[in-house]
């Protein structure tokens, strides 16, 4: 099977590009004045709590600081909190830093983390609001400038993972802001170790160190990120000298790079697993239509025997192995071993192409039908390449697939309004374990709640919503891990995605530059060191 997965052409020309780049000057290692890092994807927002999207988070990351942060493993330390404890059953106490002060000067108190709190849910025309990590928050108490309060309807153990994903931002800047004034930088005040600069879209984010930071200084004063979505043009940018540091280097040509002298290369499994979203509304569904054509008058998509045809349809192996160039694991689940909730006896459909068959007919498609498949392109590594494979063992089965892809901002503005029929997308376990995905990607959408927020396809299960629910209120670790566990099994049983695999990211740098990498993705540019 493997074999069969011919090679795309973009990749068949890294391999030149990378040599004509090698061949050009390259320039000594960074001084430590400046850092320029080309990264894979767009950043839609420089607004903290527009969009839970990873391009922005990434650079959120270094502007605004959040109460607790992951350190390289996704184990959580402490971050504008210096300490967290229950004082009861259903209330939390944070105690924040006294020597963190925003970029104007100001210090960041707990009117600042409350006011940052109640903003989430507030934002107009977002495709993915961080709701899921504050809506079980039901009151917040301010005991002094230093410490916070918050009261939960129920135990709720998870609430320092929760507020591991949530940006503290200025109620002095930000009272009244929208989002445009986040991106032109009116609003952009934070406590991180980096102050905004500027942001030009599908461009640029220039950021300069922040001298005001309480934490350690970066080593360099100031950095860029360039947004250059081919893999082979970011790989020539490293070689020619024009960047110091690459996120997602291409694949094809890993082993090469490895004897290359004047880089280095550092990776990492992955918290990110690489899934497909299955429309589950009752509808004549947009993108599938019969072998002659012509829309079904049900969707088919809402079958769970059509969706484990599509599961059993996949050679996930095969992917990891030719596609990915052996940088992914295989995934059945939503989180790898590393994290909180993983699953040791749920392991990957196998493939099978004539259970795929089987299962089609008893749905009703002994012949199958026509689909399209959506995706996001330069967005996660060799995401196209993923999709047209996906498509061609889909259609060798009896499902006809064609691949559209677009950028992530438009691409996914549709996707969230439920305009596409089947999704490729990925998602990382922010929080650290299981249930930020189930939370996000499974629980049945509801705006009041939060629940579901990423739910792009509308799949709803009451009894995995009731394990959902009950496992955020174990206090127990062992009785929040059976229930995670149990939601997960169920959730996978009932194809409500379709996992493909945990993708390895990888970072390449110039000799000089060196960076530790992190289970999270995040290319941090305070974490960048100057080699000696």
């Amino acid at each position: 099977m493997p074999s069969e997965l011919p090679k795309s052409g973009l990749l068949r020309r890294l391999g030149a590009c990378i040599a004509l780049a090698a061949a050009l000057a390259v320039a000594p290692a960074a001084s430590g004045e400046e850092l320029k890092i080309a990264v894979a994807a767009d950043v839609t927002s420089i607004d903290p709590h527009f969009y839970n999207l990873f391009p922005n988070n990434n650079i959120a990351e270094h502007i605004f600081d959040k109460l607790v942060r992951m350190d390289a493993d996704s184990k959580m330390i402490p971050g504008l909190a210096v300490s967290w404890k229950t004082i009861d059953a259903t209330t939390w106490e944070y105690k924040l830093r006294k020597d963190a002060k925003f970029s104007d000067g100001t210090p960041v108190t707990a009117e600042d983390v409350a006011f940052s709190i109640d903003r989430v849910p507030t934002i107009p025309n977002s495709p993915g609001l961080f709701t899921p990590y504050t809506k079980s928050i039901v009151s917040k108490q301010i005991v002094d400038p230093y410490t916070i309060r918050l009261k939960y309807a129920t135990p709720y153990p998870l609430s320092p993972n929760d507020l591991s994903t949530i940006y503290i931002v200025s109620k002095k800047a930000a009272t009244g802001a929208t989002t445009e004034d986040f991106n032109t930088g009116k609003a952009t005040i934070g406590s991180g170790p980096y102050k905004f600069v500027r942001y030009v879209n599908g461009d640029r984010v220039e950021l300069v160190r922040n001298d005001g930071y309480w934490g350690d200084k970066p080593a360099f004063d100031k950095v860029t990120f360039k947004i250059i979505k081919n893999p082979a043009a970011r790989m020539a940018a490293l070689l020619s000298g024009d960047v110091d540091a690459i996120e997602q280097p291409p694949t094809a040509d890993l082993a090469r790079l490895k004897n290359d002298p004047k880089l280095t290369l550092s990776s990492k499994i992955s918290h990110r697993v690489i899934y497909f979203n299955f429309d589950n509304l009752d509808r004549s569904s947009p993108d599938v239509t019969g072998k002659d054509g012509k829309p079904l008058a049900t969707n088919p998509l809402r079958d769970v025997r059509v969706r484990r045809a599509f599961s059993k349809a996949i050679n996930r192996p095969a992917i990891a192995e030719r596609v990915m160039e052996g940088q992914a694991v295989p995934s059945g689940q939503l989180v790898s071993s590393h994290l909180f909730g993983y699953v040791p006896t749920l392991k990957p459909d196998a493939y099978d192409p004539e259970g795929a068959k089987k299962l089609l007919a008893e749905a009703g498609y002994p012949n199958g039908f026509n689909v399209v498949l959506h995706g996001p392109s330069g967005r996660y590594v060799n995401d196209e390449q993923i999709i047209q494979a996906v498509a061609q063992m889909l259609t060798r089965v009896g499902i006809n697939a064609k691949v559209e892809t677009a950028p992530m901002g438009p691409y996914s503005a549709k996707a969230s309004k439920q305009e596409y029929s089947v999704t490729m997308v990925g998602w990382g376990a922010s929080t650290g374990e299981s249930s930020s995905p189930l939370r996000s990607l499974i629980a049945t959408y509801d705006t009041a709640t939060g629940s579901g927020a990423v739910n792009w396809g509308r799949y709803s299960n009451p009894k995995v919503d009731y394990l959902i629910t009950q496992a955020l209120q174990q206090v127990d670790d062992a009785n929040r891990l059976n229930m995670l566990q149990r939601a997960t099994e169920l959730a996978m049983s009932d194809v409500a995605i379709m996992p493909i695999h945990f993708q390895f990211t990888i970072w390449a740098t110039r000799k000089g530059v060196q960076y530790t990498p992190r289970t999270d993705e995040y290319t941090l540019a305070y974490q960048f060191k100057v080699a000696r």
